[in-house]
């Protein structure tokens, strides 16, 4: 199933449309739907589309001399395996000199390990004559710390050849809840927190049985598809995962400030797992939205930013004993159902933040955000802050069965003034989202008051 990627495409086919040679790099974790967006995008274009194995070079030069046979010259018409990388990238460089060639080198990174020269060849025959032609040459990969090292990093050989970059971030609410449409707006927010924004994952739920068996039979069960996903993935990134393991746990459980990682995970020095785990786009620091010099800033604090991610450390992984003996109905309702509507209710306001951040850049806010994000000092918080040039807009998410009352505008009014001294005197606004509605006060209150805002969550997820 193919979803959105829309901005993806526009770019891809802006670049394609140049005409002119074009080193695109697109990466992002294992499977975000990188392979999928480029098989899209390549559909009715005279391209050449070759995934990578974990394989000796030899075999992957004759796979790839193969694929480049059948889509430059017809199946079964070339038979040759060309000798050397430098003769197989020569033949590209010919062959885009007179038409537009799209060539796709899927898990590059597979490529390089198995010949460590390849992006000092490539750079060489870039310079040399791919550059002059019309060739669309896109690197992809699903390892991000090599992805870097060998291909965006200042010492890589291939430095400054490239024309555009793309980090594939996984799908929003919006877009994740059409992999389940017949779902309810609350199971579908409860599926988003569970499985997150992956395609792949998202692909596994059976949108025709209850949220409830496609956990317990596709995430619980052992040998299921996505039972030891997380620990397969991170195996391959992290060469001794165990430490990581510890923090990653650590963090899913709500330790989200350094020390806190730090006595959870029992280790000494935390910084260098952290700082690896950011770079792998599995741990992400953030700090309030008024912070002038965000990496300056004494109040960041870590969370995992993929939700499965975090499910997985929350309530598979410290289960895994009774796991392995099949108890996974006894899991799923001593563990997980009593803690999944506390589980959700951050990524109800993950959710809500992009919703605010979509709606706002259509102009359906007072005011155009330039940044959302959240707001925290000592014991006060503030859910969501958005920041426009001259306005503010505060917004507290609840993801209650009660309806939000009056008390809680009044207690987002409150935490006001602290928040203006970080940020400035602003025209301010007041938001309130809620999954269970809004007493009839508020509701009038919000009729008489132009700076007051109410978002009903069933309205939120059907936009």
């Amino acid at each position: 199933m193919f979803v959105n990627r829309l901005a993806e495409l526009e770019l891809l086919e802006k670049h394609y449309r140049s005409d002119r040679a074009e080193l695109f790099v697109l990466y992002g974790r294992r499977r975000v739907g990188k392979t999928e967006l480029l098989a899209h995008f390549c559909q009715g274009k005279q391209h050449v589309f070759f995934v990578a194995d974990q394989v000796p070079e030899g075999i992957l030069r004759a796979n790839l001399s193969k694929a480049m046979n059948d889509a430059l010259f017809g199946v079964g018409q070339g038979g040759a395996v060309y000798e050397t990388w430098e003769d197989l990238l020569n033949v590209l460089a010919r062959q885009s000199e007179s038409e537009r060639l799209v060539v796709v080198l899927d898990e590059f990174p597979y490529l390089a390990a198995a010949h460590p020269p390849l992006p000092s060849i490539l750079q060489r025959v870039w310079d040399r004559s791919l550059k002059n032609g019309r060739i669309m040459l896109i690197l992809n990969g699903s390892y991000i710390g090599m992805m870097e090292e060998i291909v965006l990093g200042y010492k890589a050989p291939l430095y400054g050849r490239r024309t555009a970059q793309w980090l594939l971030e996984p799908l929003e609410f919006a877009d994740a809840q059409q992999f389940f449409p017949a779902y309810s707006p609350d199971d579908r927010l409860r599926a988003y927190a569970v499985y997150g924004g992956t395609p792949a994952y998202l692909e596994a739920i059976d949108a025709g049985r209850p949220l409830k068996d496609n956990i317990v039979d596709g995430i619980l069960t052992r040998g299921a598809a996505l039972y030891d996903e997380v620990r397969f993935v991170l195996q391959q990134e992290l060469r001794e995962p165990r430490n990581y393991f510890a923090v990653l746990q650590a963090i899913a459980a709500g330790n989200t400030r350094q020390n806190e990682i730090k006595q959870a995970a029992g280790l000494e020095n935390i910084a260098p797992y952290l700082e690896t785990l950011q770079q792998l786009h599995l741990v992400e620091r953030i700090v309030p939205v008024t912070e002038s010099q965000p990496h300056k800033s004494r109040r960041g604090i870590y969370r995992l930013k993929d939700n499965f991610l975090r499910f997985w450390f929350r309530f598979v992984l410290p289960n895994r004993s009774q796991l392995e003996r099949g108890l996974k109905e006894e899991v799923f309702e001593t563990a997980v159902l009593p803690e999944l509507d506390n589980f959700s209710a951050a990524v109800f306001e993950q959710a809500c933040r992009q919703y605010f951040w979509r709606i706002g850049q259509r102009g359906g806010l007072p005011f155009r955000p330039q940044q959302v994000g959240g707001w925290w000092q000592a014991n006060r918080e503030i859910d969501i802050v958005l920041l426009g040039e001259s306005q503010i807009m505060l917004v507290e998410c609840k993801w209650s069965q009660r309806p939000v009352g009056t008390d809680i505008l009044e207690q987002l009014e409150q935490k006001a003034p602290a928040l203006l001294k970080e940020a400035g005197e602003r025209a301010v606004f007041f938001g309130l989202c809620a999954r269970s509605g809004f007493s009839g006060q508020l509701a009038e209150a919000a009729k008489r008051r132009k700076d007051v805002l109410l978002f009903d969550w069933r309205q939120m997820a059907g936009e």
